[in-house]
Order: C-alpha cells, then structure tokens, then sequence
C-alpha cells in the first residue's frame, strides 16, 4: 500500500459535520481567517500553510528548556506521524474525533493532519479548559491537557479513547481517571517530535513507544529517541528514565530540575507526586543555594501564605522534605500552560 502523502485529504475527512476537499478547505481557511472567531485563525492560517509550496512548517518550540525557538517540521514526517497515531490507537475512516486544542500549537495541528490523512470526522471546538460543556455528543477519540480533563470528568465517558498530553497527570488526576469507563492515555513527546512519540495507560508506569520509534539512554540515563520516520536523526532529550527495553522507558523527572542536596540526587517531580493529594494548590519543588548541602529544597505554593498540615510531608523520608515553603502570588508560565520553574522563584526573590 502507498503511504499518503501530505498532497492527499482523505475522502472520508470532515470537519464539523461537512466533507472538505482540498479546494474546499482552502476557501474555509480564508473565511476562517477574515470572519472567523479568534479561535479559528490560526486553522485558517495552518490549513494555507499545509496546501502551500512548501515541503516543512514553521513552528515554535515550546519555550520549557530555554527560549522558544522557531524549527521547520517536514509536511511529509507530520503525515508519518499521523498514521503512527492512527496505528497506536487502532483509529479508523470516519471514526468521530474531538479536537479542543489550540491550533497554534503543534498538537492542534496534529489533530486536523489526523484527520486530512486518516479520513477522521473533526468536530472542532472552542479550546476552553471546559471543552464538553453543553457538548452531548459522543466520540470515539479526543485529546486534552489535563486541566481540561480536570474539568470534564463527568462527560469524559461520551469519549471511547481520550489521549491526555502538554503536561504530566497527577497522581490525584489519574486516581479519579481510572474510575472513568473510557480508556485513556497520558502521552509523551515535544513539538520536535510532532507531538507524542509514546503513550501509556494511566495508573501504568512505562510509556510504550508507537511504530517505527526506538528509545535508548545518553551516559547522564537521560532519553534518546530514534524515529527515521519523523526524524532525520535522533534526538537526545534532558527527560531522565529508566529504559526497560527499546520500546518501553519509565520517565523519573526533568535532569535540568534535578537537586543536589547534601550530596543526594532528587527528581522534584517524585516528591510533587507525592503531595500531589496533599497540596490542593498549584506548587513546585525546586531549591535554593545553601553552605551545607549545596541546594536545599524548597517547596514553592502558588497565592497568599497559609499553614500547611505537617501531615502533608507524611509519606516524604527525611532528604525529601522542603527546608523552605515560598508562596508566590503567581506562577509564571509558558504561552501553552507550562510553570516556569526558575522564573517563577526569581520573581520573588
């Protein structure tokens, strides 16, 4: 069978109930960036950009690890990337799929390649943190961020498979997930990687990788991830995991927030998980310089300063417990939601 290529729109593909062609979507894409809600330029702008000249698109990086930078993403690896989704999830022509992302960003983006190359029907909404209100449809596949699942765990069964990524589930999160009959995955992946490149059931602790993607350790046990599909070379990741074999890794946390203290190393993100019941407040682990251990933990809550129960640091052993509580009235973020760590502390420094 010919693979597909970016030049096709599949001739089961809709969007909003309408079957589109190529002409036909381009002439949305003008109406949806001269009349259009705020939400539906930049599908209008994307759609133009897919049906050009060029061979890549230009996205932006997320800005977690630096400054966001502009890359160029073959046409051609995005539609690689589609029918490596679309093989994962066992998605199907004319499958009903809800798509409440912003499409600025590259996973909005993904969305509608889905649907171009594997004749899905797009329901396209406003990307609110509340995306199924007043919503009573149901669908056989959608993808949100987790503060949108936070948000719609009464509707989430109306979705068969639900794909969660842009941030890690909580432990809390998850707890209430597994309770819902829909299946649904926390994902893993970058802009750099055309959204997910792995995906995992949630309550399960290895992320399993799609087709065509390989997974191996740099000296520092930070990710490696080989994809010829979507990739002209590997990519080398500051996420530490632990490799179980080359389809399957455990993520442990971000090697730029690892903290040194008193010479022992310790993943922020394992003592949020943690307190993530314990804390019903957004915060973070990060540290500050000490003369004794070097870094010592601090615990940054996010508002105005209140007590926390002592009982909250019951399940953290000795090393993980915060030597400082900050508060910061806000935490800083990236443009997709993320909390800068470092910035966020400086500003109340």
């Amino acid at each position: 069978m010919n693979t597909p290529t970016y030049h096709n729109v599949h001739n089961r593909f809709k969007l909003n109930g309408f079957q589109l062609d190529k002409e036909d979507l381009c002439r949305i894409a003008y109406s949806f960036i001269k009349e259009g809600e705020a939400f539906e330029r930049p599908v209008g702008m994307f759609i133009l950009d897919w049906f050009d000249q060029n061979d890549y698109i230009e996205m932006t990086t997320s800005g977690t690890t630096g400054a966001p930078k502009k890359i160029k993403i073959e046409k051609q690896a995005m539609v690689n990337s589609a029918l490596s989704t679309g093989n994962f999830f066992g998605l199907e022509p004319g499958n009903r799929v809800l798509h409440c992302l912003p499409a600025q960003y590259v996973a909005g983006k993904m969305m509608l390649v889905r649907g171009f190359i594997l004749g899905l029907d797009i329901d396209f909404v406003e990307p609110t943190s509340t995306p199924l209100e007043r919503n009573d449809q149901t669908y056989d596949f959608g993808a949100m961020v987790p503060l949108q699942v936070q948000h719609s765990l009464d509707k989430l069964p109306k979705i068969k498979k639900l794909i969660i990524g842009g941030a890690k589930v909580s432990s809390s999160l998850a707890q209430e997930l597994l309770e819902i009959p829909t299946e649904i995955y926390e994902t893993y992946g970058m802009t750099e990687t055309i959204t997910h490149i792995a995906a995992k059931k949630v309550g399960e602790e290895a992320f399993k990788t799609l087709p065509n993607v390989t997974v191996s350790e740099d000296e520092r046990h930070c990710l490696v991830i080989t994809a010829p599909n979507i990739l002209q070379e590997p990519i080398t990741t500051n996420d530490a995991v632990n490799v179980l074999n080359e389809n399957e890794f455990i993520w442990l946390g971000r090697i730029d927030n690892v903290i040194n203290s008193g010479g022992v190393k310790l993943f922020p993100e394992q003592i949020e998980e943690k307190l993530s019941h314990k804390i019903d407040r957004r915060f973070f682990i990060a540290s500050q310089e000490s003369p004794e251990l070097g870094e010592k933990l601090v615990l940054a809550v996010e508002g105005d300063p209140y007590i926390i129960d002592e009982h909250a640091f019951g399940d953290l052993v000795k090393y993980e417990r915060p030597k400082v509580v900050l508060f910061i009235p806000k935490f800083l973020e990236t443009p997709t939601g993320k909390v800068l760590r470092k910035e966020s502390l400086e500003s109340v420094e």
